[in-house]
């Protein structure tokens, strides 16, 4: 009896030992699957949460429905957070601490925000990581013959106030002579953010015949009564708001209508120019002009796949599902769409499909980027982003914004311009390689030669 029960219990054994060979090969697979790593350098925390809670949580909305869909070619997305607090000094120890995970390098790094970005500037081609300014940043690093690891998709501040600019005159009735004897301020946080768009503006100032007039806010940018007080006595034509965070951008609104300056006068820079900035500021925010570069909206049909796969699978990274689809979301949306396209031509151009490719051939992936319109619709992101294409020397992208104006009664946001560039694209671009060549020349960079 004792032997027939251990036949049988060697029997069992040997059919686990059968079965295990049979399934061991598939966790092996599981295990062994291939990952591409990409870096969170969120800011949720602090005076910049909301653009930061919005930005990033698109971003891994965005990875999480690439997985759920069968990853890039088969590759999983993964990532791994670390707050900033929109903190230069700690995006830097961020940018340190995300460097590898699981002992994969990142590829790509994304500050959202012009101090973070640089601050960690200078170290992008040692590390070989690809900075990719969002629509903030350093404007002649779109000069890819000088700074090869640095992009400014999907537009700069450059080509921003440009726009801006040739916006006012044409509100105004017409064309650059419209601003002609006018007076603009440019009212702004004071941080490299702040300050970037001034060099177009000035060199404009004087062919366009207006007085700029500079007024700085101290961050996190509070308190302004002091700047509106100067306002009201300057008595400008227009205002353009270079803010960040809600409580700022909000502030400058109640502080417009308490001296009555007009909002349908008051032009915000992208950053400044979303639901949560103008939702605090109430009716003192109707009226105001935002720019956009990624255009809000949950009709898209990425929006509706992500809320279907991702939020209805409980993966969803926003706290509110209903900021899904709101300024900032979208343009966390649009930058991380930019990765996934990047590693998606990068494994094509090196023969990895179905591979995780490395930091060199990731760069070049992202320089072949080309967001057609065609390519956007089966996307799902038609007429979302304007379209554009990146490639060794042209790191900056559409150089393109939509003008949108809010609607307090509709708590909304309505298009007012379609997408437009500046006046002047080949005179911003001469003013992008002048400055680049000369940081080259004083940093001694030998410019990379591009065909």
């Amino acid at each position: 009896m004792e032997k027939k029960y251990l036949k049988k219990i060697t029997s069992a054994l040997s059919a686990v030992v059968f079965l295990s060979t049979i399934v061991l090969p598939g966790n092996l697979f599981a295990q062994t699957k291939e990952t591409q790593y990409f870096p969170i350098p969120s800011s949720r925390v602090g005076p910049y949460s909301a653009m930061g809670t919005g930005y990033y949580g698109a971003q891994i909305d965005y990875m999480n429905y690439v997985n759920a869909t069968g990853g890039v070619n088969g590759v999983m997305l993964t990532w791994q957070e670390c707050e900033t607090e929109y903190n230069a000094a700690k995006t830097v120890e961020c940018y340190q601490r995300l460097m590898t995970k699981d002992g994969q390098k990142m590829v790509v790094f994304d500050t959202l925000g012009t101090p973070g970005a640089y601050a960690v500037i200078n170290r992008m081609a040692e590390d070989k990581v690809v900075l990719a300014q969002y629509g903030y940043g350093r404007t002649d690093a779109a000069d890819g013959t000088v700074w090869p690891w640095v992009f400014n998709a999907a537009s700069s501040y450059w080509s921003q106030i440009a726009v801006k600019l040739r916006w006012m005159a044409e509100l105004d009735g017409g064309g650059p002579e419209k601003l002609k004897g006018k007076k603009i301020v440019h009212l702004h946080i004071d941080t490299a953010y702040g300050r970037e768009p001034l060099p177009t503006m000035r060199r404009l100032a004087k062919e366009w015949g207006f007085t700029l007039v500079e007024i700085a806010i101290a961050p996190p940018g509070l308190e302004q009564q002091s700047q509106w007080l100067q306002i009201r006595q300057e008595k400008p034509d227009w205002v353009t708001f270079w803010g960040a965070g809600s409580g700022m951008n909000s502030t400058a609104m109640t502080n417009a209508a308490r001296i009555n300056f007009p909002r349908t006068k008051m032009m915000y820079v992208t950053f400044g120019g979303a639901e949560e900035d103008m939702i605090p500021a109430g009716d003192s925010a109707n009226g105001t002009y935002v720019v956009s570069n990624a255009l809000p909206g949950k009709n898209y049909p990425l929006i509706k796949n992500i809320q279907e796969k991702v939020y209805k699978a409980g993966k969803g990274n926003m706290a509110d599902p209903n900021r899904v689809g709101t300024a900032y979301y979208n343009r966390g949306l649009g930058a991380s769409i930019l990765w996934v396209e990047a590693l998606r031509n990068a494994q094509k151009m090196h023969n990895k499909v179905g591979k995780a490719v490395t930091s060199e051939e990731f760069r070049a992936g992202y320089e072949a980027i080309n967001m057609t319109e065609a390519r956007m619709k089966e996307l799902g992101i038609e007429g979302m982003l304007a379209p554009f294409a990146l490639s060794c020397s042209q790191h900056e992208g559409a150089g393109k914004f939509a003008l949108m104006q809010w609607d307090g009664k509709a708590q909304a946001f309505k298009k007012v311009k379609d997408w437009t560039g500046p006046n002047d694209p080949a005179a911003i671009r001469a003013q992008i390689v002048e400055s680049a060549a000369k940081y080259a020349e004083e940093n001694k960079i030998t410019p990379r030669k591009c065909s």
